[in-house]
């Protein structure tokens, strides 16, 4: 290298220390990594990780392990463990938290036992360095993370399971790390472990119960996307600090605040594509370059004790990480390549163990010798290096599979079901608000779902609101593209706004109008005005009148209100589906008031299509007075009231009351009046051959008053 620079004469010093170039090298290699060897059909993570060895120390010597691969190679391990938490689907974590449980300790068990006993009779290493080195084969990182939200599966059972099991392995193994670290620091009393795990269980309440109303109070009063991400990345280092603090491993603390922060941050939302957007282009290459870095090949050629330690050291993780996963698989009966996904993910070597392997080396016993080695260093990068392709290769094959089969299931959902919301917008205060609710609301493996209008008055002013609707039109633009989601504007002229809307539905084929709720200038000014009046009247699609006091992700529970005979509407499934993926998106509590015989149908339907969403079933006989409801309505709930048009099966003249209940007893909360789908079009008369509408069957009749009862008998 030294001699191909000189020959164009360039006078290059190794390893270049000049910032801008080491910032220009470490950018070269996160974009053509990736490119290269994609073609060759190897993971990224291999690639980034292949390049550090190349570009470090014990390769070409091009670039230094300095500071600022510490430093972002710290921020890129936190930010896998953040983004681990805040990914996982906290309903589903509930329905599956045993199973992560089970691996967890199983990841743990296994690999321990299998070290110990290898470490004593085939390594002669002692009790408390056999012990720490065994640690080590337990313990694991999710290198390979990115590939499954890569695959857009982030959320399946096998991968919340991995993640769950990660940090009960990681806790356990840190746990053994600083009682050991403890005993070679002066502070190896018998209450020493005690207190530890008091410290940590302390100190994790206090990041469970404390960080989210901090958080939430911060989302609601500031709403600027910059502001609300230096904000979460303050929560996750002070997390990760204060388990530092205690003498623990800051991985342990980002995990938990990934994990608190889960519900007030959806899935889809500007916050959450930023957060992703950060640190999958940055700090985790970063961090994978620099793990690249420490591995020393030579320990290939001419050290055996390495390649034995390090020999075995494989064998033992590798061995015990699937054993693992297979027991899990088959206790639960799950399918085979879940076995795998879960194996991938719970094998790469990294951040513990490189926490445990320098502390052992770090710590020098009376004799003089390391607790931990050159031989278990060496050993150590191998085994990073192996675990980490292996991890990579498998994950990569299993993610690619169960995306595959889930891509066919998507078609076929998409062959049945089309889904389309169209959003009307004019005030550009409440636009955000809509949109918000929009892009919790659509179906994510849908692409084109959405769309925006905004319908220009044919008049004297057009030039002015043609103006404002540019302006309104690229600002949900920016919304949606923030996201990732892809949006449809229109902008139309029109003699009257509501047969604007009325036929660009028709033309797009929306299933779903999304409007703001009308505000009254003056006392003579109806509710609902007469735009909306005039759009229920006019269309049998749903319609969900909307108005929001506070950011969507900050609300913490929905109270739905749900007349009688409800279920035998047309759209009764379709308004219940959206209620159930606004509380998975949210991460809040559902809760029906209704008739009894009502909730028998929506219990039972959730039970058949949602059974996780966190529902609730209340009793409510007399509609016509919602002033019961009043005080189960708090300032940060959502409030939806399933209304009904004039001559519909569900329709009731308490409806007329329903402007003057909501303007009295809720003006202080975020409400939703939502109108469901009706068969047929206005301008034909409904039939209604089955008044159910959406029940082919008599299975609802049976099952949902039994699941009902059940709920009511065991609530």
């Amino acid at each position: 290298m030294k001699e191909l620079l000189d020959f164009f004469g360039l006078d290059i010093h190794f390893p270049i220390t000049d910032p801008t170039w080491i910032f220009f090298l470490v950018l070269v290699i996160i974009l053509f990594a990736p490119i290269i060897l994609e073609r060759l059909r190897i993971p990224h993570i291999i690639g980034m990780i292949l390049a550090g060895v190349v570009i470090g120390e014990h390769g070409f010597n091009i670039l230094a392990r300095d500071s600022s691969f510490e430093l972002f190679g710290k921020v890129g391990l936190y930010y896998i463990m953040f983004l681990a938490g805040l990914e996982m689907n906290m309903e589903d974590f509930k329905s599956i938290r045993a199973k992560a449980m089970v691996l967890g300790l199983l990841a743990f068990i296994f690999p321990l036992g299998i070290g110990f006993w290898t470490n004593i009779h085939i390594l002669d290493y002692g009790v408390v360095t056999s012990v720490l080195l065994a640690s080590m084969y337990a313990s694991h990182t999710l290198i390979a993370y990115p590939i499954v939200i890569r695959y857009g599966i982030n959320r399946q059972r096998a991968v919340g399971i991995a993640v769950g099991g990660t940090a009960v392995t990681d806790t356990l193994t840190l746990l053994v790390l600083a009682v050991i670290g403890g005993l070679y620091k002066g502070e190896s009393s018998d209450m020493f472990w005690v207190w530890l795990v008091l410290k940590v269980i302390i100190l994790g309440s206090v990041i469970m119960y404390t960080f989210p109303p901090i958080a939430r109070w911060f989302f609601r009063r500031y709403s600027d996307n910059v502001v609300q991400y230096i904000f979460v990345m303050a929560m996750v280092f002070l997390g990760a600090g204060l388990m530092e603090v205690v003498g623990m491993e800051g991985i342990l603390g980002a995990f938990l605040a990934g994990l608190v922060l889960n519900r007030l941050i959806p899935h889809v939302s500007p916050l959450m594509n930023h957060l992703e957007f950060v640190g999958n282009a940055l700090f985790i290459p970063y961090f994978l370059i620099g793990v690249g870095m420490l591995i020393n090949v030579n320990v290939l050629f001419g050290h055996i004790d390495s390649i034995k330690v390090a020999g075995v050291m494989i064998v033992v993780a590798l061995v015990g990480k699937w054993i693992a996963s297979w027991l899990t698989q088959k206790i639960y009966r799950m399918r085979a390549v879940e076995r795998e996904l879960m194996f991938g993910l719970s094998n790469a070597q990294a951040a513990a163990t490189l926490a445990a392997v320098l502390v052992g080396y770090d710590i020098i016993l009376p004799s003089g010798e390391r607790l931990l080695n050159e031989d278990v260093l060496n050993g150590t990068i191998l085994l990073i290096l192996v675990t980490c392709i292996v991890s990579s290769f498998i994950t990569e094959h299993a993610a690619k599979r169960i995306a595959t089969s889930d891509d066919i299931g998507v078609n076929e959902e998409k062959e049945q079901e089309k889904e389309r919301f169209l959003v009307p917008i004019a005030n550009p205060e409440t636009l955000e608000g809509l949109m918000s609710l929009a892009l919790v609301l659509r179906d994510e493996k849908i692409n084109d779902n959405l769309v925006a209008l905004s319908v220009i008055n044919d008049s004297n002013d057009s030039v002015k609101q043609e103006m404002r609707s540019k302006r309104n039109l690229e600002k949900a633009a920016q919304i949606a593209a923030s996201t990732n989601v892809q949006l449809k504007t229109v902008s139309r002229f029109d003699l009257n706004i509501t047969t604007g809307i009325l036929h660009t539905a028709k033309e797009y084929e929306a299933t779903g109008i999304i409007v703001g709720l009308h505000y009254k200038a003056s006392i003579v000014d109806s509710f609902f005005g007469n735009l909306t009046e005039n759009l229920l009247k006019n269309t049998y699609l749903q319609v969900m009148v909307v108005r929001f006091l506070m950011p969507v992700n900050t609300l913490r529970r929905i109270i739905v209100a749900v007349p009688p005979k409800a279920e035998f509407e047309h759209g009764f499934t379709k308004w219940i589906t959206y209620m159930c993926r606004l509380s998975s998106q949210l991460g809040c509590r559902v809760q029906f008031y209704a008739s009894s015989r009502t909730l028998g149908y929506i219990s039972g339907f959730i039970q058949k299509k949602y059974k996780d969403t966190r529902a609730v079933y209340s009793e409510l006989e007399e509609w016509d007075d919602l002033l019961l409801l009043t005080g189960q309505v708090n300032y940060d709930h959502l409030l939806v009231i399933v209304s009904a048009r004039r001559g519909s099966i569900s329709y009731d003249s308490s409806f007329e009351k329903l402007p003057m209940q909501v303007s009295k007893y809720f003006n202080n909360n975020s409400i939703m009046l939502l109108y469901p789908e009706q068969k047929g079009d206005p301008n034909e008369s409904l039939s209604f051959s089955d008044p159910r509408g959406w029940a082919e069957t008599q299975y609802y009749d049976k099952v949902g008053n039994w699941i009902y009862k059940w709920f009511k008998k065991n609530s």
